[in-house]
């Protein structure tokens, strides 16, 4: 895990790319020359009445240039998302990162993987498919708007599941699975909690490595809070009680690690 760094980074671009999901490019100094996929930054509205930051995961990473792209989705009037949504190129963003830990790539390497993406889990999962060198099938779900998926497309075998059947298979991420008969050696997935309890029960009884990682509401970030901790197998020696700080010690986990 890379040591994390608190800048003002320039926003590059800004777009909506769906009702309410916008994409943004930032400039930075460090943290995009340091951070890895599955991680995440904290960013700040500048607002005084919303002082804790807003952690969003990472989508596409440019280490040379130095520069994230988050897509993140905004989650209603007056929220610190929504503040984003407004900002235009050129504004400063506060930021801190990178944090948490990243996918392992290292074990999916070489095998046959399937990185399963749902909703606002569905964006991570395109830097981990840039950087993975393996056979990679991407498996995402989505209520019924699509987002992300040419740029998925292009570095790996697309399959969509969507609720309402518009496209790709009616139904869940397992649903696409099942119905294109899929059989992955490792998996990744990033999505809700109900999406990643049947992703991890499948891993289980196919006996396929996982790694999930996982959404939780945040308030520092950095693991000092407990806010955002899950129920583990092992006692954490922070807490000393069965559980894991998903801001510190994940994202990411294997998914035996953890209870969903």
């Amino acid at each position: 895990m890379s040591c994390k760094r608190k800048e003002s980074a320039v926003i590059i671009s800004q777009e909506r790319i769906g009702r309410d999901i916008y994409s943004m490019w930032l400039q930075t100094e460090e943290i995009g020359s340091l951070a890895v996929p599955g991680q995440f930054i904290s960013m700040y509205t500048g607002d005084e009445s919303k002082l804790l930051p807003r952690p969003i995961s990472l989508c596409e990473i440019n280490r040379e240039k130095r520069q994230l792209r988050v897509v993140y989705r905004v989650t209603g009037k007056g929220t610190g998302t929504e503040h984003f949504s407004r900002q235009q190129p050129g504004a400063l963003l506060g930021i801190l990162g990178p944090l948490g830990n990243g996918f392992p790539l290292e074990a999916g390497a070489g095998k046959r993987v399937c990185l399963i993406g749902g909703g606002i889990g569905v964006p991570p999962m395109l830097e981990l498919a840039k950087q993975l060198d393996a056979e990679k099938q991407l498996v995402m779900g989505y209520r019924d708007e699509l987002f992300l998926t040419e740029e998925l497309r292009a570095n790996g075998e697309l399959y969509i599941a969507t609720e309402d059947g518009s496209a790709g298979t009616k139904g869940t991420v397992m649903d696409a699975i099942g119905e294109n008969e899929l059989a992955p050696e490792v998996i990744y997935a990033c999505g809700p909690a109900p999406m990643l309890r049947a992703v991890k029960q499948y891993a289980e009884d196919q006996k396929i490595l996982c790694y999930v990682s996982m959404e939780e509401r945040m308030a520092c970030g950095i693991g000092a809070c407990l806010a955002c901790v899950c129920q583990s197998e092992e006692i954490d020696g922070h807490s000393q009680v069965r559980n894991k700080r998903v801001c510190k010690d994940g994202p990411v986990f294997l998914s035996t690690e953890v209870e969903i």
